[in-house]
């Protein structure tokens, strides 16, 4: 557990304050998001993390994904679906390999995020390639 995490959890591994997460986040990122690990096991990882930027098309090769929005509103879009907005309390799911992507309508925008089975930090492929690297993407605290 990294010190973020112990500091808000009361020093208990398996507690935490999301909202005093979330506000802990930088102000500002040079990748697209900044992420928490809260659990990160082999049969699933957990994660909180805040949205700075636009996302572009993107999916993940390795694992399903269960959002819950915990602060800010985005506009969220899934495969072919029409674009929807995503507000605090509620949960998206979508399987691997599901293109999606997000645009913040009110930030901080921050998500709670589990994935199954763990997803690797590298696990990102972009639509187009242009639009970002594992690198750009994410940043871990």
């Amino acid at each position: 557990m990294s010190g973020l995490e112990s500091r808000y959890s009361g020093g208990m591994d398996h507690v935490f304050d999301l909202g005093t997460l979330a506000d802990a986040f930088p102000a500002a990122a040079k990748t697209m998001l900044v992420d928490v690990r809260l659990a990160d096991d082999e049969a699933a990882s957990c994660r909180l993390f805040r949205v700075y930027a636009t996302v572009p098309a993107h999916y993940h090769s390795t694992c399903d994904e269960y959002l819950m929005v915990v602060k800010g509103r985005a506009s969220f879009f899934i495969g072919d679906g029409a674009p929807f907005e995503a507000s605090p309390g509620q949960l998206i799911h979508f399987t691997k390999k599901t293109v999606h992507g997000i645009t913040i309508l009110e930030a901080p925008l921050v998500f709670l995020a589990i994935d199954t089975p763990r997803r690797d930090p590298r696990d990102i492929t972009f639509v187009n390639p242009a639009d970002g690297t594992p690198d750009t993407f994410i940043r871990a605290l």
